[in-house]
């Protein structure tokens, strides 16, 4: 019975040592087993491989081999182009970055130096005409008119220069607007405003492009340089004297430099809002960047992405926009309250004949016969010869 008790006790030492192996081994393998689930979850294996062993196609020493994540972003924010299976081309450039380029430009130096420009015009004009005051007719009314534009010239005039203030107005709303006019207005009202202008700015840029066409064709031969211009521009055209008055034919040199202003301005106007009109039709500015080197040995990018020539067509059509409202303030200035009867030349056509004796005096003598007594409206009598 002793032996029995003694195998007993052996046996029950032997279980309770195999129970603790088997819980040891449960242990162990848990433990084995919780990186290589790690390793599964994170779809890879992780052998454990010398750092300067060439395998899997890898380059030893773990090097990065001709391309890196430089490499690759800098690829990237130059705009290199990938490859798309949909049509449209440009999306295969990830990034653009002369967009944020332009945008900077826009709306930090270009803005902040067109503002200055236009303030400055205004500030300038209005200090002229604290000095100078208003040019009055010197010999005063004379009660006869002379005929200075006809109606077809009027409505030429008044079609360019009406669909150019609109253009103006809505195209500084475009520019300014967001840090003006929504403020006074309020989101909605601007938004609904801004909208309106953009459809008035595309259709009525053809109403501007038909004026500019019929005052080039009607005036150009007025307009082209002559001797007299050289003695009027020395006289300073007798803005700053109300004793002088220079001789000059239908247009004096100051018009004539408003003029070519006008037609240069206007067609480089025309181009570029074409351009914004019809995008990625036209490669005005490689073609005019190629023609420029040609000329001048420059070295100007002739090979343009479709969206850079549109970006460059925006910022020209800002920047000329403007210039030319700036050469427009100067003329209206002139041409209303500057000038004692000078309005009358647009208004009713009819100038008084001293105003045109004073500022147009060859014109004057070419057009007799288009003198009328402003009462009756016939022409005066002629005087017998003594």
């Amino acid at each position: 019975m002793g032996l029995t008790h003694s195998n007993s006790r052996r046996t029950g030492r032997a279980g309770a040592i195999s129970l603790s192996v088997l819980a040891m081994a449960f242990i162990v393998g848990i433990v084995l087993a919780m990186p290589m689930q790690a390793a599964a979850q994170e779809g890879t294996a992780a052998p454990a491989v010398s750092a300067d062993s060439p395998t899997g196609g890898a380059v030893p020493g773990q090097s990065m081999g001709t391309t890196s994540d430089s490499d690759y972003w800098r690829a990237v924010r130059g705009g290199v182009q990938g490859n798309v299976s949909i049509p449209d081309q440009n999306a295969a450039i990830l990034v653009q970055s002369e967009g944020e380029a332009w945008r900077s430009f826009r709306n930090g130096p270009m803005s902040l130096y067109a503002s200055w420009a236009l303030l400055g015009t205004i500030v300038l004009l209005g200090i002229f005409y604290a000095i100078r005051g208003r040019i009055k007719i010197a010999h005063g009314r004379s009660g006869q008119t002379i005929t200075r534009f006809k109606a077809i010239e009027r409505f030429g005039h008044w079609m360019l220069a009406s669909s150019f203030v609109v253009l103006a107005l809505t195209g500084l709303n475009l520019l300014y607007g967001r840090y003006t006019l929504k403020y006074v207005i309020g989101n909605e009202a601007f938004a609904f405003v801004t909208q309106m202008g953009k459809y008035l700015h595309n259709y009525l840029a053809f109403a501007f492009m038909a004026g500019l066409v019929m005052i080039f064709v009607m005036w150009v031969r007025h307009n082209l340089p002559d001797r007299t211009d050289i003695k009027w521009a020395m006289q300073g055209g007798g803005i700053f004297s109300d004793k002088l008055h220079p001789p000059a034919k239908k247009f004096n040199a100051g018009q004539k430099v408003i003029f070519w202003l006008t037609i240069l301005g206007g067609v480089s106007l025309s181009l570029s809002g074409w351009q914004l009109l019809f995008p990625f039709t036209t490669t005005f500015f490689a073609d005019t960047f190629d023609k420029i080197n040609l000329v001048f040995g420059t070295d100007f990018p002739t090979v343009l992405a479709p969206i850079q020539e549109q970006q460059l067509a925006a910022l020209w059509h800002a920047i000329m926009s403007v210039f030319m409202i700036c050469v427009i303030l100067a003329h209206i200035y002139i041409g209303s309250v500057g000038m004692e009867g000078a309005f009358d030349a647009m208004g009713s056509g009819e100038v008084d004949l001293n105003w045109a004796k004073e500022h147009h005096s060859l014109w004057v003598e070419e057009h007799v016969a288009d003198i009328h007594d402003k009462k009756t409206g016939q022409q005066p009598a002629a005087q017998p010869a003594e």
